[in-house]
Formats: structure tokens, C-alpha cells, sequence
């Protein structure tokens, strides 16, 4: 049973995971951090929970100069992915173009001529949320739920990105870790970012970089900046600055609604073991606290701009695309400050 002193921000339980054993960390940390039963036992919205309508009333009042950011990547057939686990760039092809207008071949009345196109892509290729039905534990999905009761060849039958379409909206701080923390405004590849540098990033940036509960929490380490200037390269699954493994504690202890970060993965790559693991943040954050997670968000501008002004919250509306059953979607969130 884990305790408020083992929740608070000052201390990391998990700082002293055993590194040959990633099994048995994450097993602890899920432990420590986990949220089932916290919100009824049919629950589908996880942190979210946490995110009410008078944090998106928060939210709206931090809007003063009306300035907006697109804070997605593009979604192009030059993007970074490389095919891993299926994983494509978008296809996006034309099924009618201003030739066909010209040559009069579309078959309509008086002149009228149109275009009309059709991408198709993996759901989370670029700028995207992660749901609740993505990652599994043991077998387990969110909320203590069989991982084959939920995700089926129909889809996510219970959590599935649409549950969620309406609420992300609220309140979001930037922590720019790359720019408080690293060099040239960067954290290098492999760099862990853990409970300590966020803190110390919250307290460089100052007041309005407090984090509480229901606020969206983006973490820049300004990997895409260098993806930008020197090509994509391992961008999509090779090493990566990131969240450490020993962050949980904190993001439980936060109580945040969900995170988003500049990178593929989210949490630092390689992982922070001494033998082979994969994403063990991901298994205690998304099946066990219920975390949405965010990945390959650009948040280069508003970081500029957070700078510039020295505030560094933010109303940010981030919908994900309403995809019936999908364990993930697409998302172009807008940072309004």
C-alpha cells in the first residue's frame, strides 16, 4: 500500500530500481503508482478523471493575447518513420486533381470541377496520443481489465480513443528541460530526464510552471530541434533524451491528466537497464496509472514565445481524432496563450 510520503515530489522511491531486474521494477513501481479501482471499476478515462470542467475554465483564462501554436509535426510521406512494426509514413494520394477538372472527365454539370484525395497511415506515425488500450501489463490493460477483453480485431471495445474525443482541453505547462537543462537549448540522445531536473527546470522557469493536478504537462528536450536541422535519421526508435523510469513516482505524485513530449517514445532511449528492456515506463504509466501519453509534438515555437514572454502555461485544446476502437490517434493540439 503506498503512502503519501512515498507519492511526494521530494522523494523518489523508484531511484533505486535494480537495473538487472527491469521485470521486478516495473512490477514495484506499478505497485506504487497504480490507479485502479481509484475512479469505479468500469472506468474508461484514467487521469483524465482529473481533468474537470474547472480546469478547463483554468484553462481558458490564461488566453490574454490570443496568439496560437500548432504544436504538430506534419503529416507527410517524408516523415521519420522506417517501417518498424509496420509503422509507415502517411500515403497520400490523389483521387481527383485539377487535371481532371481541365480535361472535363469528372462527369459534373455547368463547369464544376473539384479535387478530392485519401491518406492512409498508421495512427500513430506523427503528432499522436497513445490510449489506454495501447500498452498492456502482464497481459492487463487498464483498470485491472483482461488485455483480450479489451483490444479485440474489432478494436479497443472499452477505451478506445473516442471515450476521450471531448476532453482534452485545459490547462497545459511546458517544462523546456532542453533549454534549462542542456546545451544549446538540447539534451543529448540517452539523456534520462529525471524527477530532479523537472523540478529544476519548475524552478528556473518559475510560478507559472507549477504543475498540479489535471494539468497536461509537455516536456521539450529539443531532440526534434536537432532532428530539424540534421534529418530525421534514428529519430523514430533510436536513442532518444527522455522521461527516466524513475519519473513515475513523480507523474503519480502529480496527479497530472496526461503528458506529451518532443520525442518517439516519450521516456529516455535505451532504457535505463543493464539487460534488454522495452519502454517499461509505458507498462506502469498507460495499464496501470492510466496515463495518456503524447509523442512527436512540436514544441519548438511555443517554447520560443514561453521564453520570450517568461510564462510557460498555456490553454491547450488537443482532441484526438474520434476513431472508433483505436488504441491511439492523430492529434494537431493548439497551445493559445
Amino acid at each position: 500500500m503506498s503512502t503519501d510520503r512515498d507519492r511526494s515530489t521530494d522523494r523518489d522511491p523508484s531511484a533505486d530500481w535494480d537495473r538487472s531486474d527491469p521485470e521486478g521494477a516495473v512490477a514495484a513501481a506499478a505497485r506504487r503508482c497504480s490507479n485502479w479501482g481509484r475512479w469505479g471499476p468500469d472506468d474508461v478515462l484514467g487521469t483524465l478523471n482529473l481533468l474537470d470542467d474547472a480546469k478547463r475554465v483554468q484553462g481558458a483564462r490564461l488566453v490574454r493575447r490570443g496568439v496560437a501554436f500548432s504544436l504538430s509535426q506534419p503529416f507527410g510521406m517524408d516523415g521519420p518513420q522506417k517501417g518498424w512494426r509496420r509503422r509507415t509514413n502517411p500515403v497520400h494520394t490523389m483521387l481527383d486533381t485539377g487535371t481532371d477538372a481541365e480535361a472535363g472527365t469528372q462527369g459534373f454539370p455547368h463547369g464544376i470541377g473539384g479535387a478530392d484525395d485519401v491518406v492512409a497511415m498508421p495512427l500513430q506515425c506523427s503528432t499522436q496520443w497513445d490510449g489506454l488500450g495501447h500498452i498492456f501489463d502482464h497481459g492487463m490493460a487498464w483498470n485491472g481489465r483482461r488485455a483480450g477483453q479489451v483490444v479485440t480485431s474489432e478494436g479497443d471495445r472499452l477505451t478506445g480513443i473516442e471515450t476521450v474525443g471531448s476532453r482534452m482541453a485545459g490547462r497545459a505547462v511546458l517544462l523546456d528541460v532542453g533549454r534549462a537543462i542542456g546545451s544549446d537549448g538540447e539534451l543529448p540522445d540517452g539523456f534520462a530526464v529525471t524527477a530532479e531536473h523537472l523540478e529544476a527546470t519548475i524552478a528556473a522557469q518559475g510560478d507559472s510552471s507549477a504543475v498540479g493536478s489535471g494539468d497536461i504537462l509537455l516536456v521539450r528536450t529539443g531532440q526534434l530541434t536537432r532532428a530539424r536541422r540534421e534529418g530525421w535519421g534514428d529519430y523514430a526508435g533510436g536513442p532518444a533524451p527522455g522521461l527516466s523510469f524513475g519519473t513515475a513516482d513523480w507523474l503519480r505524485g502529480r496527479d497530472i491528466a496526461a503528458i506529451a513530449t518532443d520525442t518517439w517514445g516519450f521516456e529516455v532511449r535505451p532504457n535505463e537497464f543493464d539487460v534488454p528492456a522495452f519502454q517499461p515506463l509505458h507498462q506502469v504509466a498507460i495499464p496501470n496509472m492510466g496515463l495518456f501519453l503524447g509523442e512527436m509534438w512540436d514544441l519548438d515555437a511555443l517554447a520560443a514565445d514561453c521564453a520570450e514572454h517568461g510564462s510557460y502555461e498555456v490553454m491547450l485544446v488537443a482532441a484526438p481524432i474520434p476513431i472508433t476502437g483505436a488504441v491511439g490517434s492523430p492529434v494537431n493540439p493548439i497551445a493559445l496563450v
